[in-house]
């Protein structure tokens, strides 16, 4: 993954920016969106990313 990917989206903890090479699991939703859990690098939370 390059250094300049977009992030993930914001920790709903800290309000930092996750990268995505901090995912730890991505999913399907029941709708069919991707679903996904990272690590915030910040707090060390697992969240889903806003």
């Amino acid at each position: 993954m390059t250094a300049n990917a977009a992030p993930l989206g914001h920790c709903p903890e800290c309000g930092r920016s996750v990268p995505q090479n901090w995912v730890l699991i991505e999913y399907e939703r029941e709708n069919g969106e991707r679903g996904v859990f990272a690590e915030c690098p910040s707090c060390e939370e697992v969240v889903r990313p806003e």
